[in-house]
């Protein structure tokens, strides 16, 4: 059983939608980052960094097995199931390129748009619109590789789609109304869009945890 320590973000979701799509038994532990509980001795035994999401996996080689950082935990699962990693080497490596792409480029420009446009009592209109031009490029880049395949890392499926989709939705939603019309016009982001939502595990996984 692998049991997920998560909270509603982004992040956190990106680790839920993978495990409904492979279909696996799991458990959800809320840490409500609202209350510090990610600050817990219990939990930081699992997770060194303090953040979610986490897991711990009973029955991997070896032993129980706990992994912090959603991207490895995204890798760590499609390699063991053998899954949404690609096919061959080159597309193995185009999935761990936008997986890169996603960890180092849009959780942290959206992530921190989030925090002075919307969440921060004060406002420093400078960095707003530093962030904001930031997030209308990776917006860009993400329209113009969509164009040229169905999904960001080829034709098929990966868990680069599983971990930009939750930022993206997050974007349309949360950040609507500093985004305002950055999505205008990107036919094919709009597409991918349409297509990761029609999945039932995205569905379920973006529903993770109840609270």
């Amino acid at each position: 059983m692998i049991t997920l320590y998560t909270w509603t973000t982004p992040n956190g979701r990106k680790i839920s939608i993978l495990l409904e799509e492979l279909g696996i038994p799991y458990q959800a532990k809320i840490v409500n980052l609202q209350k510090n509980e990610q600050f817990e001795p219990e939990f930081l035994k699992v997770a060194p960094n303090n953040k979610i999401p986490a897991i711990v996996d009973d029955e991997a080689e070896g032993g129980a097995l706990s992994i912090f950082e959603s991207g490895a935990i995204l890798t760590y699962l499609a390699e063991k199931y053998g899954r949404f990693l690609g096919t061959t080497v080159a597309e193995r490596y185009k999935t761990l390129e936008w997986l890169y792409w996603q960890m180092s480029s849009v959780g942290p420009i959206f992530g921190q748009l989030g925090f002075l446009a919307v969440r921060s009592p004060e406002k420093s209109p400078l960095a707003i619109q530093r962030f904001v031009e930031e997030a209308e490029r990776l917006l860009a880049v993400l329209d113009k590789q969509l164009s040229i395949s169905t999904y960001v890392a080829g034709e098929n499926y990966t868990i680069a789609d599983i971990a930009i989709y939750p930022w993206i939705f997050a974007a349309k939603t949360f950040l609507k109304d500093v985004l305002n019309d950055s999505f205008a016009n990107k036919l094919a982001l709009a597409r991918w869009l349409a297509l990761i939502e029609s999945r039932p595990a995205v569905q379920r996984g973006m529903l993770v945890p109840q609270v």
